[in-house]
């Protein structure tokens, strides 16, 4: 028997498998994130760093945000693990990593972002990521 149609089918199964977890892992981010932001911490964050707002949300950059951190979810904490345990620590650090980097980049070159800021939305960005990684794992 011929094993490349095995191969292909294999390869298909493994895509569609894979768009699932992307799709569940941009679900999990995107409704954590609409409640953490619209609901839990909309006070804090308003206290925090309202006064940087903008007139109006710019809604392509937020989309193409969501649209690519869930892809660097599945590739860098879900396809590389073998167990949920490991989608869970490798979605943890990537969250910290991703989201260390944004504020603390904001901090060394934004007047008044607050270091208080800066812990609270790191923990929620390790939080929130390890979670979606580890929906993502369970739904392969």
């Amino acid at each position: 028997m011929n094993p490349s149609p095995l191969l292909f089918a294999s390869a298909i199964l493994h895509g569609m498998k894979l768009g699932i977890a992307y799709l569940a892992a941009f679900a999990t981010l995107t409704i954590l994130d609409a409640l953490w932001l619209g609901i839990v911490s909309r006070s804090f964050v308003q206290s925090e760093i309202g006064h940087l707002f903008g007139d109006r949300i710019i809604w392509w950059a937020a989309a193409l945000f969501y649209i690519l951190y869930a892809g660097a979810i599945v590739y860098f904490a879900v396809s590389t693990s073998s167990t949920l345990g490991g989608a869970l620590a490798r979605g943890a650090a990537l969250g910290f990593v991703a989201y260390m980097t944004y504020d603390l980049t904001n901090l060394a070159t934004l007047r008044d972002w607050p270091v208080l800021f800066v812990c609270v939305d790191v923990a929620w960005g390790t939080f929130a990521t390890a979670i979606a990684a580890l929906v993502a794992f369970a739904l392969l």
